[in-house]
């Protein structure tokens, strides 16, 4: 089983999630938002702020971070010749940095895919969230 702790405030984020999810035919893929509100009692060991900054899985109790997680959930689904390419050796340093890029600045890239694409989306500024449908915060205290 594939554990992975994800952004749920990210459009972008839970888009990927609910399409990988699509392909996961056995189940085989366990997602968790790290927003929860009994997160840290349930996952001690996965700290909020290094899961803000990096995607974050358990496989066969091995920690797995940024594009490794990405590679090994669409490969259990079936898809892993779609990623495969981020693991070969010239390509793997450079995804690997536009992965810490994107991680970074994924609200705002969010926000501006959200209006091309029409995804559902909330209003993220310096890491604080706003569902502006329904003026709630989604600071997380």
């Amino acid at each position: 089983m594939l554990t992975i702790f994800y952004d749920g405030h990210c459009p972008m984020c839970t888009t990927e999630m609910t399409h990988l999810k699509s392909y996961d035919k056995d189940n085989a893929i366990k997602l968790v938002d790290i927003h929860l509100d009994d997160f840290d009692s349930l996952y001690p060991d996965i700290k909020f702020d290094e899961a803000m900054k990096i995607l974050h899985a358990y496989y066969h109790d091995q920690l797995l971070l940024g594009l490794e997680v990405t590679h090994r959930a669409w490969t259990i689904v079936g898809k892993g010749f779609w990623v495969a390419p981020l693991n070969w050796p010239v390509i793997k340093r450079i995804s690997h940095l536009v992965y810490l890029a994107i991680a970074k600045y994924r609200h705002p890239l969010s926000a501006m895919l959200a209006k091309i694409f029409g995804i559902k989306s909330t209003n993220c500024i310096t890491g604080a969230c706003y569902d502006i449908s329904k003026n709630t915060d989604h600071r997380r205290k």
